[in-house]
């Protein structure tokens, strides 16, 4: 491995964090929002009828995200859904440092611009403290997944968990690190 940090880490330490800093009037440099982790997570509730479906996403997850995915399991029974407690139900993973940066490189840069009519992601998909959801509908939009070995197209959900304090904050945070909100094209498209 080298010793280099990821692009986006640098950005933000040379580039963002002044930029920030600059626009919201921060007193310290403690201030300033950053990412903390990005959780992603893929609900299979398909995976009742079918077990080697977990086993494909944990496959799949861990090779998009390049960190080993976990199962998570139903935690009660509910008869109506044919569900029993501890039955493999979905996969998630959370990122957090070097890898998380990386992961939001790719996904920005690569994967985003896969998406077929594309026009930019919504922004109102906060939470109001500071965290963004983001739903995927294909996982195929990565290139890290073998088109040849899809059983079935699942989609996925990301969540961007940030410090910032409000949401107004924590949208300028991701707008820097190149997420395509809807607004910004309509700003381009103008041009």
């Amino acid at each position: 491995m080298s010793n280099l940090a990821p692009r986006l880490k640098e950005k933000y330490h040379n580039d963002i964090k002044p930029k920030l800093i600059k626009d919201f009037n921060y007193s310290s440099v403690m201030q300033v929002p950053k990412i903390t982790k990005i959780c992603i997570n893929q609900g299979l509730g398909i995976a009742v009828a079918d077990k080697k479906i977990i086993d494909t996403a944990v496959l799949e997850l861990t090779s998009i995200t390049g960190q080993k995915a976990i199962a998570t399991k139903a935690k009660k029974d509910i008869s109506n859904f044919k569900l029993r407690k501890f039955t493999p139900i979905g996969v998630r993973v959370t990122l957090r440092g070097d890898k998380m940066y990386e992961f939001l490189d790719r996904l920005v840069s690569v994967s985003m611009p896969r998406i077929r009519d594309f026009r930019g992601i919504n922004e109102k998909a906060f939470d109001g403290k500071g965290n963004y959801s983001l739903g995927i509908t294909e996982q195929i939009i990565f290139p890290e997944v073998n088109i040849d070995k899809i059983v079935k197209i699942m989609g996925l959900q990301i969540t961007f968990v940030t410090t910032a304090k409000t949401d107004k904050e924590a949208m300028a945070l991701l707008k820097e690190f190149g997420m395509p909100f809807k607004n910004q094209n309509k700003e381009l498209q103008s041009i």
